[in-house]
């Protein structure tokens, strides 16, 4: 993301992760791991909505750490279709942040697996936020997410998302009351309005630090 990113890679459930880490100026307030759109469609590490996320983040005061899933970039192993892809996401958050403050995110198939992920981790640690953007409710089946889980969780699409469109993340939102902030002619990789979307992100952790 800048001169000053750190890389690494970290013993994973399917051989080494790659991860790119990014520090704020200050002692930062906890680790922020992000999550990059469906590896097979050319999702990784590097895509710009991730970026966007990880520069919220570290302004914030959020160490940001990208990571790239099973099979893409440096990491080992083979796409899973998003199964193993939550263990993946699960070994990150074990290498760089055991304890203290977490924040989850993800985008498109991101979404998901750290939807899923935040959901597995809620029997022993409630992330301090959840960022969902564009999540890919249309061709995965998100969790239902927990009362405490939901409360800090941020949902951002673009109202003309032909990839996830926004009637499936809605369909899957209404019986949770869970808000979505809709990004006025925003689409699937908000071209334009990736700056509204960095706010969106900022305020969020803001709100609950």
């Amino acid at each position: 993301m800048n001169a000053h990113t750190e890389t690494r890679l970290i013993p994973g459930p399917a051989g080494v992760l790659e991860l790119a880490l990014d520090h704020p100026a200050q002692q930062a307030a906890g680790v922020a791991v992000l999550a990059h759109p469906h590896p097979l469609f050319g999702g990784t590490l590097h895509n710009k909505v991730v970026q966007t996320l990880a520069r919220a983040c570290v302004q914030q005061g959020w160490c940001a750490v990208r990571f790239n899933f099973r099979g893409v970039g440096a990491s080992s192993g083979v796409h899973d279709h998003g199964v193993g892809e939550v263990d993946d996401l699960l070994a990150v958050v074990q290498a760089v942040a055991a304890d203290g403050p977490l924040v989850l995110g993800g985008f498109s198939f991101g979404g998901y697996v750290a939807a899923c992920a935040a959901q597995r981790l809620m029997a022993s640690r409630v992330p301090q936020a959840l960022v969902l953007v564009g999540p890919a409710a249309s061709r995965f089946v998100l969790p239902t997410l927990a009362d405490e889980l939901a409360a800090r969780t941020l949902i951002v699409h673009g109202e003309q998302d032909d990839t996830v469109p926004l009637a499936a993340v809605l369909d899957w939102a209404r019986p949770q009351s869970l808000p979505v902030t809709v990004v006025p002619g925003g689409e699937h990789f908000f071209h334009g309005r990736l700056p509204l979307l960095k706010r969106l992100v900022m305020q969020h952790l803001r709100a609950l630090a």
